[in-house]
């Protein structure tokens, strides 16, 4: 079977959704993907609903802290539906809970990075001795790669000095 062109693709979202509840709660990902479900039937009816095709892609919550995450696909032209739906929701399996759009993103990847638990490594460059010569290196948390000609070399804090000037 043949894909699609890109024009006739279906367009997405995604939301990046907080849940809080009890830190005694215990929600898992099929419960939560129901309440959706629920609530964008009751609130859109079921056109509506099948229309914004609210699906759960990614879930987490922590029962001992009692907060969670989670990230819900949403046909393109629907997120103002779908969050109005999500709002909706105050009860997982009898747990009272909070349900909180933290952000809507065209890509899984952006989601997570700018809305989620799940952010991307912070790096700079800087300018080191490696090797007895001035070179560029990447810093990110404790690794250091060094820049040589034509790729990078791993380092230790005893492989380089951190150039002064």
């Amino acid at each position: 079977m043949k894909h699609l062109p890109k024009h006739l693709r279906p367009r997405w979202r995604y939301l990046a959704v907080e849940i809080e509840s009890w830190p005694d709660a215990s929600i898992d990902r099929r419960a939560f993907q129901r309440e959706c479900w629920y609530a964008g039937q009751n609130l859109l009816g079921d056109p509506g609903s099948a229309r914004a095709e609210l699906s759960v892609l990614q879930f987490e919550f922590s029962a001992d802290a009692g907060v969670g995450e989670a990230l819900v696909k949403v046909r393109h032209g629907w997120t103002d539906e779908a969050r109005a739906a999500l709002a909706c929701i105050d009860e997982i399996d009898g747990q009272p809970v909070g349900v909180r759009v933290s952000g809507i993103s065209g890509t899984i990847r952006a989601a997570e990075e700018k809305y989620l638990g799940r952010r991307g490594q912070d790096s700079e460059e800087r300018n080191v001795v490696f090797g007895n010569e001035e070179r560029v290196a990447v810093v990110r948390d404790e690794s250091v790669d060094v820049r040589l000609d034509a790729a990078f070399a791993g380092t230790t804090d005893l492989d380089y000095d951190y150039d002064l000037a």
